[in-house]
Formats: C-alpha cells, sequence, structure tokens
C-alpha cells in the first residue's frame, strides 16, 4: 500500500504570506492586459468572465454563481480608471484593493434575473458602457469583450459600440507569469500534493469514489482555496476510457485509481497534476506496463521542452503513442495553467493540422504535460500529469509528488 512506501505531504499548509506581494502581482496582471490590449490595437476591454475579472483586479466574488448569473463586470481603459460594476451591495469587497478606481452597482443581464425587463437593463448597460468609451475611449468605437451576454451584445451594437473578442489578449497577457505568480502556483501545488497525499492515506477497498474525492476538496477548502474545477476520479473498469467523474461506485482491491487534481487553490492559482495507483494490493503485470507506458511518455515530453521551441516542432518531437492506446489518446499534448487550464493548447502531432496551432514557448509560462494510457476495450487506464514551468535553461518540475516506484520496477 502507498503508506508502506511513501509519505509525502506534511499535515498543514505552511509558507510565509510575504514571499508574494499581492499589489504587486495585481498590478502586474493589470499591466499585462493593457499592454496586450495596445498590442491588439484596442483602446479598452469589458470583462465578464470570473476568472479574468479576477486576473485583472485581483477581485473575486461568488465565481462559480457569477458564471452562470452575469452580474459582475469589469471595464478596463487602456488610459483611463478601472471600473468594476459588481454584484448588488457588494461594493465593500474592493476596499483597498489599488487596481480598482471605482465600483458601481451591476445589471445582471439574464432572463432570471430580468423576465421582460432584460432588454430595458440591457439598454442601461449599454448606454453606460457607451459613455466609457466616449470618454476613455479615445475615439474607438470597439470593445474587447470575453463572454458578454447576447443581449449585452445587441445593446451595445445599437448603441454604435462594436465587440470584439478580448479573448486573444487576455490569454496571452496570463501566459507569461511573475515571480509573485510563481510563489503562488507552488504554493497552491503544495496544498494540493497535502491533500493528495490524504487521499493515499485514506484510501482503501469499500469506500465509494465519491468519499475519497471529498478528501481533496476538504482539504483545499481547509488551505484557503477556492474549489475544484472537475471531478475526475476513476476507479477499476472506469477509468477506462479516461473523463468518467467520480461516482458512487464502490472502491474493489485491486483497483486501478485515476484522478486529476484540477484545484482552484489558494490565491486562486490551479494545481493540474494527476496520478494513478492501485488500491490495497500490489500492481498486475498489466497495470505495471500500462503505468511504465504512461510515466515514459511523460518524462519523454517534459525533456523537450525550453524557451523559443515552437508549439509544432514540441508535438513532432514528442512520444509517439502506440497504435494499441492512440483512440483513447488525451485530447492534447500538454498545456498553458493558471487560474484554469489555459492558453496555449499543444495539439498531438497527428491532430496538429486540424486542431492545433503555432507559437512558441516562452520563459515564465507554466506548463501542463498531459498522459493518459488505456487501450479501447482495455480493463483499466493510467492517468499522469505533470506541472512545469519553462526556465531559460529548459523546465523545472513543480510538482513534489512522487510516482509509484513498485510499477515501475
Amino acid at each position: 500500500m502507498f503508506t508502506d512506501r511513501h509519505t509525502p505531504g506534511v499535515a498543514s499548509l505552511q509558507y510565509d504570506k510575504s514571499q508574494i506581494n499581492l499589489a504587486r502581482m495585481r498590478q502586474y496582471r493589470l499591466n499585462r492586459v493593457k499592454d496586450q490590449l495596445i498590442q491588439n490595437g484596442y483602446s479598452a476591454c469589458l470583462l465578464f468572465d470570473p476568472m479574468n475579472v479576477r486576473y485583472a483586479t485581483g477581485t473575486r466574488n461568488m465565481e462559480v454563481y457569477i458564471r452562470r448569473n452575469p452580474g459582475r463586470y469589469v471595464f478596463i481603459p487602456v488610459e483611463g480608471p478601472v471600473i468594476l460594476f459588481d454584484y448588488d451591495n457588494c461594493e465593500h469587497l474592493s476596499d483597498g484593493v489599488e487596481t480598482v478606481d471605482e465600483v458601481r452597482p451591476a445589471l445582471m443581464l439574464s432572463y432570471a434575473a430580468a423576465a421582460q425587463n432584460l432588454k430595458r437593463d440591457a439598454k442601461q448597460f449599454a448606454s453606460d458602457i457607451a459613455a466609457l468609451m466616449k470618454q476613455y475611449g479615445g475615439g474607438d468605437r470597439r470593445i474587447a469583450v470575453d463572454q458578454l451576454p447576447v443581449a449585452g451584445h445587441i445593446a451595445l451594437n445599437k448603441e454604435g459600440i462594436k465587440t470584439v473578442d478580448a479573448q486573444r489578449p487576455v490569454e496571452h497577457a496570463k501566459a507569461i507569469k511573475s515571480p509573485d505568480e510563481i510563489e503562488a502556483t507552488k504554493i497552491s501545488i503544495r496544498a494540493s500534493e497535502i491533500g493528495m497525499t490524504r487521499m493515499y492515506q485514506a484510501a482503501k477497498p469499500g469506500m465509494t469514489e465519491n468519499e475519497l474525492w471529498s478528501i481533496l476538496h476538504q482539504s483545499n477548502i481547509a488551505m484557503d482555496g477556492d474549489y475544484i474545477e472537475t471531478r475526475l476520479l476513476s476507479s477499476g473498469y472506469r477509468t477506462n476510457p479516461w473523463f468518467q467523474e467520480c461516482s458512487d461506485r464502490t472502491i474493489q482491491k485491486g483497483d486501478m485509481l485515476s484522478f486529476d487534481t484540477d484545484t482552484c487553490g489558494p490565491f486562486g492559482y490551479y494545481c493540474d497534476i494527476s496520478r494513478s495507483f492501485v488500491i490495497g494490493d500490489d500492481p498486475t503485470e498489466e497495470q505495471k506496463r500500462l503505468y511504465k507506458i504512461a510515466y515514459e511518455q511523460i518524462q519523454t515530453n517534459i525533456e523537450l521542452l525550453k524557451p523559443g521551441l515552437s508549439f509544432r516542432e514540441y508535438a513532432q518531437k514528442s512520444w509517439k503513442i502506440p497504435e494499441e492506446f492512440f483512440s483513447n489518446r488525451y485530447f492534447c499534448n500538454a498545456h498553458g495553467s493558471g487560474f484554469t487550464g489555459e492558453y496555449p493548447i499543444i495539439a498531438h502531432a497527428e491532430d496538429f493540422e486540424q486542431k492545433g496551432y503555432d507559437g512558441y514557448f516562452e520563459e515564465n509560462m507554466v506548463i501542463c504535460v498531459e498522459s493518459y494510457i488505456g487501450a479501447k476495450g482495455g480493463k483499466e487506464g493510467v492517468k499522469l500529469e505533470e506541472q512545469m514551468l519553462i526556465t531559460k535553461n529548459g523546465a523545472e518540475k513543480l510538482s513534489s509528488f512522487p510516482y509509484e516506484e513498485d510499477m515501475l520496477r
């Protein structure tokens, strides 16, 4: 069992908060957004996605709820004040945050909130934004938006404001991390590793997948994390194919257990690592074979990472997935990470012409390298993933969580 071999982690997350200058980190991120707006020729953006709002301003408010109830957004001009439109009676949440110059009440652009008044509210929303563009947009009649509801698009167009896509500038802004962001990411990963340790120590035949997965949730919240974005834990036959979220299935002795953290941890930063292990028994030769193949894929592709390497070249040089496992391959080769999975997403070589796009790895990108190995129609599958920092000399592994030594022998 795991606890007989190694017990990584400690009982609690300990770190010096002075390691991270929150004001400096917030200002860096806001400046990155403004710089990317300039590079793309835009004078302002309007952000609704809660993660984008948090990235740009350092403020948060009921992130999961706001994703489906669009009652919070921020106006960011290249030159002029940052104006946050917040949920009713929530102005106090941004007190003392230097990246927000003004807070105003938001209009909820949803039918559930406004019903027959939606057009009226959207008209008022558009009038407010048009006035800000007139004052701070330098004559530009375009505004970059990310997840603006349809009613907002229609109303802004009636005001003579053309909406353009903010995804490119915002994703490129988020891709390059500051030293403070890197430290925050390391802390978030450390928090998840403690939760993973608790999962490993608690795992036993007879408990359900949901029971085991809940330990990571509890641990993350206890250490000031936000939430877990997915439910990607499965056992036994449910590990193949991948993406079967955890259930009330009872875990059996000898089952392969595979999971992907997808943890939004302290400071909002993402921990995205995956591990697989066998519950309550020695691994079979087949389980070892799958694990060794997944490990080989991860390690081979990690070694390739370096600044200046193109995404296309990385895909071409990456470990070749055997035909046996190809149809069940993970959807991407690697991807960026910040507050969630982010730009870039690197396709496999075989998928590159259809799904891929080119670009270059740059220093201070955080990249997650993926592997899923499970044959189509096979009994089980192995999921491994490692989170890496691109450095001037190559790549640094951010996780310290061990692999299963007895499955690599």
